[in-house]
């Protein structure tokens, strides 16, 4: 890796924009890059699909991050957006990833099937939506760290052994 990873964490949820709820999920996910990636912007928003997709394609076009992971609206409520909008953003999906995220959280607790969380790129920035609940963020990235080296260097070209 010739240069650290960038990221950026999105939270979709409107009682935390509004400060009606504190927000964990996104601390959750800092925490648990600390010392693996430098986080280049973290912010709250609505459940607002034009909204997402604004941050989401600011964060890969014009910070130019590695990876967003995105955390909320990825549940059955007709609010939860944050997977329509990543799929109006991306070039290509990586449903290897939310497959894994989601197979191990059925582990855990069987409403893991509920979750319609997406990943996918936009030019050469990796979009993984997350769930909404820090328990439930930290599972998932569990499962993603061991891969987000190999999954970079790739997206910026410079892996050149992909074969274990």
């Amino acid at each position: 890796m010739t240069e650290a990873i960038r990221v950026a964490v999105l939270v979709s949820s409107d009682k935390s924009a509004k400060g009606e709820r504190e927000d964990l999920s996104g601390p959750a996910i800092v925490s648990k890059l600390h010392g693996l990636a430098e986080v280049a912007a973290q912010e709250i928003v609505p459940d607002e699909k034009e909204l997402i997709i604004e941050k989401l394609i600011t964060y890969a076009d014009e910070l130019k991050v590695d990876i967003v992971f995105t955390s909320g609206g990825t549940g059955l409520a007709p609010r939860d957006v944050t997977p329509e909008a990543t799929l109006e953003v991306c070039d290509r999906l990586v449903p290897g990833i939310t497959d894994a995220m989601r197979l191990r959280s059925m582990e855990m607790t069987d409403r893991a099937m509920l979750s319609r969380a997406v990943a996918g790129i936009r030019g050469r920035t990796l979009i993984i939506n997350l769930p909404g609940s820090p328990k439930a963020v930290r599972e998932c990235l569990d499962v993603f760290l061991p891969v987000m080296d190999h999954a970079v260097e790739t997206l910026r070209g410079e892996a050149v052994e992909c074969a274990h």
